[in-house]
């Protein structure tokens, strides 16, 4: 398997599971919060989790320190969790969407804006 390969499928498997977790905790706070709040909350958890596997996994060649991916990577998917928040908002409250529906499109959008800034600049080979 190639090393673009290998990176694809962690990138894959790290953001499923990054996925996942922000769906979760969305899924046990959106009862208890707005749900923009409840998605803010999901995100700030799958964030650690993101970046942990991304940098033990998908991108275990970086070229950069972990400080120095740590920051990049903070920015990249704090413009992955904007767009996120835009996209869930104008398909809760403007489309009507049911919230799970609306967060997982977002999160799909999200996520190809994040694996492009993430391969292409905050764990830059």
């Amino acid at each position: 398997m190639s090393a673009a390969a290998k990176s694809g499928f962690w990138f894959l498997a790290v953001g499923a599971s990054a996925a996942l977790t922000h769906v979760g905790v969305f899924a046990l706070t959106q009862r208890h919060l707005w749900p923009e709040i409840a998605n803010a909350s999901g995100f700030g958890v799958a964030f650690f989790v993101s970046f942990a596997g991304h940098r033990l996994l998908s991108f275990r060649d970086a070229g950069t320190s972990v400080k120095q991916s740590m920051q990049r990577f903070a920015v990249t998917a704090l413009a992955g969790f904007l767009t996120n928040e835009l996209m869930f908002v104008l398909l809760l409250r403007l489309a009507h969407w049911y919230a799970f529906w609306a967060l997982l499109t977002a999160l799909l959008l999200a996520a190809v804006q994040t694996f492009l800034l993430s391969r292409f600049w905050a764990f830059r080979r």
